[in-house]
């Protein structure tokens, strides 16, 4: 049996780096994720931080590496008509946003909560949890039965929270889209095909253009969500993204060997309350959104810097009204993130049904975007991220 502060349940970014931020303060805390830390290592997810994200690693003290390994991005370009449009990130705000892929910010948190002498437990089992006295119980990588009491408990432990489903169903709303749309990602052993992200909408779907490293990129297009990635072979998966990608300016795809390919559904999801009692939900336990907006990272990071804020006052000046702040100024972010995120994949997807009117609507927008200076700032404030 363990007494802490505050006990954390889900050991990915959101679960780190609130530990981290709690440590800063003085507050313990207790981390534990049925996955071992290899296996998260080994999951591969999207890689763009906002700038404030990229701030929170570097300025906490939890790593600098993402200013010396990652790639800071100044704008991305919006592609449609066959020609690419730059949205100029720092132009317009002042800001830029980091290529550093999630499993990076990952392996820093954890080295740092090892640094720092953190209790942070990695592939546990049988775990459940107790909401009216705060506890965590589970069965912790030895086989032994564990038991952790704390004063607040925290659900950071992803879209299949077993926290989430503690708040009472008379007291609590979720929010639900299904997008009828999946994207067909791929990564590919080739150089850059362009120096930042290139979003493209085309008669045939939407695109992506992302990178990993100089010599692995992430590439995405728009599928349904039937698709069985195994029954495409390489050469369609190239033909189909040359050809969104395709237009008169001549731009092309550099190709290589495909290692992976998944296909990745699209969901926007949002649990209230946040805060129910002793219980905090955080990053996707309480909301997932569309990857089209890059948000769902930076979200997570944004609600536990809240988050943490509450805590403090909360334990440490005896401040009990603190905790209730933290769902609604969460979610005021969240659902800006919810609207962002809608916003840009229906702005660039091709919709079922879409007759020629819907088409040619979707492209007055994008010029209208890219053709105002109050429509790309707008575009460049909500990627970078709104300030914390």
């Amino acid at each position: 049996m363990t007494r802490t502060q505050v006990g954390i349940v889900g050991g990915g970014p959101a679960g780190l780096m609130l530990s981290h931020l709690l440590s800063l303060n003085g507050i313990d805390s207790v981390v534990i994720d049925n996955r071992t830390r290899v296996e998260i290592e080994n999951t591969i997810r999207a890689g763009i931080l906002e700038a404030d994200s990229a701030r929170l690693l570097v300025d906490t003290g939890v790593s600098d590496r993402v200013l010396r390994d990652g790639h800071p991005h100044e704008g991305i370009d919006l592609r449609f008509g066959g020609e690419s449009h730059r949205v100029d990130f720092r132009a317009l705000v002042g800001e830029s946003v980091w290529l550093y892929p999630q499993t990076d910010v990952f392996v820093d948190l954890a080295d740092a909560r090892a640094r720092d002498g953190g209790d942070v437990r990695f592939g546990v089992s049988a775990t459940s949890v107790d909401i009216d006295e705060p506890a965590i119980r589970f069965v912790d990588s030895d086989g032994v039965r564990q038991e952790v009491h704390c004063d607040l408990l925290v659900g950071a432990d992803g879209s299949r929270s077993i926290c989430r489903a503690e708040v009472p169903e008379v007291v609590r709303t979720h929010s639900f889209r299904e997008y009828p749309f999946a994207w067909f990602g791929i990564i590919t052993e080739a150089p850059r095909s362009a120096p930042e992200l290139v979003y493209a909408h085309s008669p045939r779907g939407f695109a992506l253009i992302s990178q990993r490293t100089e010599t692995h990129q992430r590439m995405y297009f728009q599928c349904d969500p039937s698709t069985d990635p195994a029954s495409w072979s390489d050469d369609r998966i190239w033909e189909e993204l040359q050809a969104r990608v395709a237009g008169p300016d001549g731009f092309s795809l550099k190709e290589g060997p495909i290692t992976e390919k998944t296909v990745l559904r699209f969901r926007s999801f949002v649990a209230e309350p946040m805060r129910h009692g002793n219980l905090l939900l955080a990053g996707d336990a309480a909301h997932t959104v569309p990857p089209t907006g890059a948000k769902g990272l930076n979200l997570a990071l944004a609600d536990v810097r809240v988050l943490a804020e509450v805590i403090e006052r909360a334990l440490l000046k005896n401040d009990s009204d603190a905790l209730d702040e933290y769902g609604p100024r969460a979610l005021d972010r969240v659902w800006k993130a919810q609207h962002f995120s809608y916003w840009m994949t229906t702005m660039l997807h091709a919709l079922p049904g879409a007759t020629d009117f819907d088409v040619r609507r979707q492209l007055g927008e994008l010029r209208s975007v890219v053709g105002s200076e109050a429509g790309s700032r707008y575009l460049a404030e909500g990627y970078t991220g709104w300030p914390a």
